[in-house]
């Protein structure tokens, strides 16, 4: 009797995802909303900077881009903002910082680059995963005129984000899963935004690897190796 042969294992190639950034797309909860209203409220903002703190993936880089949409700013990281470039940078009116309490970072730098935005009239939106506090920060100056600051912080998503988060993670790799995976993801996962995006990038490379659809053991079995210590 021929021996049938193995099915073939299929390749995951690292592949662009959609991921959406328009207003329409960002997805709104009690974990978000006040960040959300105080992002939405320019140019009416209380001083010329905003900063919005949040935990890794909890959605800063999404609503700081429907924020450069509006006010038309450029996005740069707080490593590419040096004394040369802050005349440069300022220039549109508008500007978003992006990780500011990762380094290496210019400090005099950044301290005149918020001095001199808002002497010209113009925003600048600052995100972080924490408070300037845990920054490391040297120069005093600076770090006073960040605690000052007006802010909004993204906090842990409710039950509801969280489910909504993931259906539309899995829309955007063009995954369709029933409401119970849903359920069960929601349930027994790692509450966080960062988790939701490495759980479905996950369940998404084995499945095709596999050629398989995302079932019921598949999502066991991957949150058994994400999440060892919670309860499947």
């Amino acid at each position: 009797m021929a021996e049938v042969p193995a099915r073939p294992r299929q390749l995951a190639f690292d592949l662009p995802v959609d991921s959406r950034h328009g207003v329409e797309d960002f997805l709104i909860g009690p974990s978000n909303e006040a960040a959300y209203g105080l992002v939405e409220a320019w140019p009416h903002w209380p001083d010329a900077w905003l900063r919005l703190i949040g935990p890794e993936g909890a959605g800063k880089t999404h609503l700081a881009a429907i924020w450069a949409k509006t006010a038309h700013a450029w996005t740069v990281s707080a490593a590419e903002v040096t004394e040369a470039k802050v005349p440069h940078l300022i220039s549109g009116g508008a500007l978003v910082v992006e990780d500011c309490d990762e380094g290496p970072r210019d400090e005099a730098a950044l301290f005149h680059l918020m001095n001199a935005i808002k002497a010209k009239g113009g925003s600048l939106l600052l995100t972080a995963r924490s408070a300037p506090d845990l920054w490391g920060l040297r120069v005093p100056d600076l770090l006073s005129r960040l605690r000052l600051a007006p802010h909004a912080t993204i906090d842990a998503p409710d039950d509801a984000l969280l489910r909504a988060l993931l259906v539309k993670l899995f829309i955007d790799r063009q995954l369709i899963v029933d409401t119970g995976i849903i359920e069960a993801l929601t349930l027994r996962m790692e509450r966080s935004f960062a988790a939701a995006r490495q759980v479905v990038d996950l369940l998404d490379r084995r499945a095709l690897e596999r050629g398989r659809r995302v079932t019921r053991p598949l999502v066991q079995e991957v949150l058994a190796e994400l999440f060892p210590q919670e309860p499947i």
